[in-house]
């Protein structure tokens, strides 16, 4: 491997959507964000900024209007295994049990028994659900019906995971033990990763780099490239949320955003 070209590139991306009224709403403009192989990007930004948009085009749900998304060299052109999501609510097959739901994209590539079990097996050990694995997934926990979304998700063998609000239904409890999760999980798996949340903090707790967009037309605001990612594998989160720093970009991010969401308002009302 090791192309030039591996990682993720999203070059000038611009999405317009046209409105059955004759009028069209732009949703992302001119975004581009150049990402190496392995890297962690979390991204924030006010209501209706675009954000899942960009990441459904980037899944390949959505054509762009403008600019392309480029992975490992090649043009992406629709929905691949290469590139897997995980969205806010697992979106699992419920009367199947743990076992079958994360073994459902090998079964799907024809994957022979033997090794879909040790694979199968091998990821639940990861996510911490060996025990639970003939439980049927509406009798889990929120919390770990995750663990299984996730769990489903690198059976695919992605390059690169996508997650919209992955934690976002979660209690506070549970939400920090799933974003230790998925810090171990990225850096045992070596996956790119694009996290989209609303929780400022999730986002400097999981985001190598950040991104700050800025509403209508959705671009990006702010980068920063933050150490809290590397800091969290493997320690107390609660440990990193007490750094200076960690404090400090918090407030920064907030206010950012705030001043964002009251130009919005303000624009809404002068409608």
């Amino acid at each position: 491997m090791g192309s030039v070209m591996s990682g993720l590139q999203i070059e000038k991306l611009s999405m317009r959507f046209d409105l059955p009224n004759g009028s069209s709403v732009q949703a992302l403009k001119d975004v581009s964000i150049d990402l190496k192989a392995g890297e962690l990007l979390s991204v924030l930004g006010p209501s209706g900024c675009g954000k899942t948009t960009l990441l459904n085009i980037v899944a390949g749900f959505l054509a762009p209007t403008d600019g392309r998304i480029v992975l490992n060299g090649h043009t992406v052109k629709g929905p691949a295994a290469e590139r897997g999501m995980v969205f806010q609510q697992g979106a699992l097959f419920e009367w199947m049990s743990v076992r079958e739901n994360v073994g459902f994209g090998p079964s799907m590539k024809g994957m022979p028994k033997a090794e879909k079990k040790k694979i199968v097996d091998h990821l639940l050990d990861v996510v911490g659900l060996q025990d639970f694995k003939e439980k049927a997934v509406y009798e889990l926990s929120g919390g770990m019906q995750q663990r299984v979304a996730l769990a489903r998700c690198l059976a695919n063998e992605p390059d690169v995971i996508l997650m919209d609000e992955p934690l976002g239904a979660l209690d506070a409890l549970t939400r920090e033990k799933m974003q230790g999760l998925v810090l171990k999980l990225w850096k045992e798996t070596g996956k790119t990763i694009i996290l989209i949340t609303h929780s400022v903090e999730e986002a400097l707790l999981l985001g190598e780099r950040l991104i700050v967009m800025a509403p209508r037309p959705g671009r990006i605001h702010t980068e920063y490239r933050l150490p809290f990612a590397e800091m969290g594998v493997g320690q107390d989160l609660r440990e990193v949320k007490k750094h200076p720093t960690f404090g400090q970009t918090r407030e920064e991010i907030l206010g950012m955003i705030w001043d964002m969401e009251e130009e919005i308002m303000g624009r809404t009302e002068d409608a």
